[in-house]
């Protein structure tokens, strides 16, 4: 007979997008974060299905009333009514890619303000950078990807670009990028390191599940997951 856990196995939507090492359709177990949130729901008999939308898309969707997604992932914490956030699955350093020729000097973040950098549209940075941007007094310009942002800061269309250090290195580790990738560099200071979650719709299903991942998390290797994808 099956354990009583697995007897009531239900099965959770999520939403997700194309964001390598992290998550991906294209990716060895759709990425490090969808495979560490699997492990984990597995661990306590529960199942999971992802399905890959550009950011924005991926967020509404998982917003809708309507809809069958109950969250999204991978997601930075921040201040929201909309959703409640799991125990971090793992940390990973938010910071600058810039130009080794071309570094750019900073100590406080609004030091920051006499640089362009550039910027994923509706991703989220940290609270106050996104708050200096938001009053506008940190210039920066608005992208669709990372790779879109790596390629202005290479022509030097822009002094630096937010970017994830996981999510650098494995943009630098394609095979188009091998002759350029010497010109970029992760800014020495790094930004702050980021917890990457799960975040839920906040309802009463949407506090069900993340009780039920929580829980999941405790019970498995994250390091060793994470390692596996990011190394």
């Amino acid at each position: 007979m099956l354990p009583s856990c697995f007897a009531s196995a239900e099965t959770l939507y999520l939403t997700s997008l194309h964001w390598p090492p992290f998550a991906s359709e294209q990716l060895k177990q759709q990425g490090a974060c969808i495979a560490m949130a699997k492990a984990a729901l597995k661990a306590v008999g529960h199942t999971l299905e992802v399905d890959f939308y550009p950011w924005s898309r991926a967020v509404r969707m998982a917003s809708r009333n309507d809809a069958k997604y109950l969250g999204y992932l991978p997601e930075y914490s921040y201040p929201t009514d909309k959703f409640v956030f799991s125990e971090p699955m793992a940390y990973s350093g938010l910071g600058l890619v810039e130009r080794k020729s071309h570094p750019i000097s900073w100590v406080n973040i609004k030091d920051l303000n006499q640089y362009t950098l550039g910027v994923v549209q509706d991703y989220v940075n940290t609270e106050e950078l996104d708050a200096m941007i938001k009053q506008g007094s940190q210039p920066v310009e608005v992208v669709a990807s990372d790779l879109h942002n790596i390629n202005k800061v290479l022509t030097g269309r822009i002094d630096a670009a937010i970017i994830d250090e996981n999510v650098l290195k494995y943009i630098l580790s394609q095979p188009d990028l091998q002759t350029v990738k010497h010109k970029l560099q992760l800014n020495k200071k790094l930004l702050t390191n980021q917890g990457l979650y799960i975040a839920f719709k906040n309802n009463q299903q949407g506090h069900v599940w993340r009780e039920r991942f929580n829980q999941g998390l405790t019970q498995i290797n994250v390091q060793a997951i994470l390692a596996e994808h990011v190394d």
